[in-house]
């Protein structure tokens, strides 16, 4: 739980919408991926797709526990989480060039990977002005 000292109110990053939808996707992508060929699974592309899209959630949870200490952290945080985004939106046109999901799929999850990016930014922007 965080405290915003300027509005005096308590929040949880996963109440963020950013955190939701990067959430969701991240469990639809980490299922999707249990049906990949086994040679994928360790190591591949299944465990490089899981856990870079798991990781955009993962560093939004972290740099917000660090917001307290300075918005500024949790701004770099919020990079981190652009860029492990943009690395999941690259393993989505992997999967769908090498067969592994039609590409219509993989381009509904790269749409949404940059509607999270462009949630991100405009998060990270918000802390500039603070």
């Amino acid at each position: 739980m965080n405290f915003d000292a300027r509005s005096g109110k308590r929040w949880d990053a996963e109440d963020l919408e950013v955190f939701r939808r990067a959430y969701a996707l991240s469990l639809e992508l980490y299922g999707v991926s249990l049906e990949f060929p086994k040679s994928e699974q360790y190591g591949g592309l299944a465990d490089q797709l899981r856990r870079s899209s798991r990781s955009v959630c993962g560093l939004i949870v972290e740099g917000a526990g660090r917001q307290q200490a300075s918005p500024r952290e949790f701004g770099r945080y919020l990079v981190m989480a652009i860029g492990s985004a943009e690395e999941t939106r690259l393993w989505c046109r992997y999967c769908a060039d090498l067969g592994f999901v039609a590409h219509e799929r993989a381009e509904d999850w790269r749409d949404e990977l940059r509607q999270i990016v462009r949630m991100l930014q405009g998060l990270k922007n918000s802390l500039a002005d603070r």
